[in-house]
């Protein structure tokens, strides 16, 4: 079993404001045990990051003083004149051990950023890929990490409010394709709409649904997953496809 969890955020004034509130956020988490928790993209005031190890050093502490991996979002990246869209992985010994790049910039980013090329796996208390907001909308992101061999998907986004319901089927599909649960971190503001989600599977006389957790302002929540329960599922799902032209 391992615990997962996700936080919604709202405006903040300054970064490290932000930060402060939401360190408070997490250290609950860590008292409820959770393994992994993933927070929205672009959530700070400053959306681009000049040094991620820096920047999160109190959310690096909190990682290690409660052994849980952090997802603290996804921003702006610049390295040697290359702007990219960056999530970075806090490991549960407080160490940044990867990133993952937004593989579809969205809009006016498709001017300003590198796209990424690489779908990533990483492991601490699961094997878990990362999903940056736009890249949900393309199957063929979430299918590769899965068939690369993740047992849960976190995905830090940052959508509208005329945005959210579509946001939301697409996460419920991509769970149903793969088998998987998904856990969507989004802001919520004026603009943002929230409605952060953890989707999880159930199964009845071989009908698999989705079960849907939201929550509303700035808050964490955290779910409880058998994670093996999902895998026969996957192997019938993934023998059932068929290659065609």
């Amino acid at each position: 079993m391992v615990k997962l969890g996700i936080v919604q955020t709202s405006s903040c004034k300054t970064n490290k404001e932000g930060i402060l509130r939401i360190s408070k956020i997490l250290k609950n988490l860590g008292q409820k045990e959770t393994d992994i928790v993933c927070l929205p993209e672009q959530w700070l005031k400053q959306n681009e990051i000049v040094s991620l190890d820096d920047e999160f050093s109190d959310f690096k502490k909190i990682a290690k003083d409660y052994s849980m991996t952090i997802i603290p979002g996804a921003f702006y990246e610049s390295v040697k004149n290359t702007k990219t869209i960056v999530s970075p992985i806090i490991g549960p010994e407080g160490e940044i051990i990867g990133k993952q790049e937004k593989i579809h910039p969205f809009d006016y980013e498709r001017e300003i950023i590198k796209p990424g090329n690489e779908a990533k796996i990483f492991n601490t208390a699961c094997k878990f890929g990362v999903i940056i907001c736009y890249d949900m909308v393309f199957p063929n992101v979430a299918n590769t990490l899965v068939k690369k061999g993740a047992q849960v998907l976190f995905s830090p986004s940052r959508i509208v409010r005329r945005g959210i319901t579509p946001w939301q089927m697409y996460v419920q599909v991509r769970a149903l394709e793969n088998r998987i649960p998904i856990l969507a971190a989004n802001v919520e503001n004026q603009r943002f709409g929230g409605n952060s989600i953890i989707i999880d599977l159930k199964e009845n006389n071989k009908i698999v649904t989705t079960k849907m957790s939201k929550i509303q302002g700035e808050c964490g929540i955290t779910k409880e997953f058998n994670l093996v329960k999902y895998e026969k599922s996957r192997k019938t799902r993934f023998s059932d496809a068929k290659k065609f032209q």
